[in-house]
């Protein structure tokens, strides 16, 4: 009895982790659809055979801000915010693949890939380009701010890796291999020479302060600045009229 025991444990083990390793992304991404919005100009920018769909905010200002959102955010709904709050910057919000009628599915490589062709294709529209992200972007933000010229950068509700998170959930299995995207935004950081702030949820229950308290241990603290809104969770932080003051303040 006790041999047959063993031999169903081990087995739940090996299904359950082949669901954990198919599903995965499932747990990343949560796409949302394409929705009508008439408050700003939409714009599409095509890379390589992939569609992805956006607004622009405020055109014709001589610096930009691009917008990576969260893992489930629909970013059209930031328009009346960032459109008053951006008055100066021309603001790019961008749909990830998969996300609000762009085609294609997302992963972690290609994400990158488009926050470089986003950045590439409006740089010479603009002096400079400053990069907000929120939650799953702050992962997109980091990366594209250590791989070019970022005047300012924001993550909101950061982490250090997901990959890590993982690992503390998933405890009993080696997410380290088992992981596709696993957006290690640490390691990315000492490549980063904008100026940075970090706006962290003081009841974030979604992202694990440590994660962002270690994310933020790693930036030279003279290019850093850090704001905790104590009563703000991981969904309502821009909510708070502390989160427009410290971006307004800082952009």
């Amino acid at each position: 009895m006790l041999k047959a025991f063993f031999g169903i444990t081990i087995l739940v083990y090996v299904l359950m982790g082949i669901l954990l390793f198919a599903n995965q992304r499932n747990q990343i991404y949560f796409s949302v659809p394409e929705v009508e919005i008439n408050l700003a100009e939409s714009f599409s920018i095509r890379n390589k055979d992939v569609v992805l769909k956006g607004w622009v905010l405020n055109q014709g200002k001589s610096d930009a801000i691009i917008y990576f959102g969260g893992n489930a955010e629909n970013v059209g709904y930031n328009i009346p915010q960032f459109k008053e709050l951006f008055r100066e910057y021309t603001v790019y919000l961008l749909n990830y693949r998969g996300y609000g009628g762009s085609s294609g599915k997302p992963t972690e490589s290609s994400l990158y890939d488009d926050a470089l062709h986003i950045y590439d294709e409006i740089k010479p529209n603009h002096n400079t380009i400053s990069v907000i992200g929120r939650s799953l972007g702050s992962a997109v933000a980091t990366y594209l701010a250590s791989a070019r010229d970022v005047q300012k950068l924001v993550l909101v509700t950061p982490f250090d890796s997901i990959r890590k998170i993982a690992q503390q959930v998933f405890w009993m299995y080696p997410m380290s291999l088992l992981l596709k995207d696993q957006y290690d935004s640490y390691l990315n950081v000492e490549k980063i020479n904008a100026d940075t702030l970090v706006v962290i949820a003081g009841n974030d229950g979604i992202i694990p302060r440590e994660s962002s308290d270690n994310l933020v241990a790693m930036f030279n603290q003279d290019q850093l600045s850090v704001v905790v809104i104590k009563d703000a969770t991981h969904n309502s932080i821009s909510n708070h009229e502390a989160f427009s003051t410290a971006l307004d303040e800082f952009l």
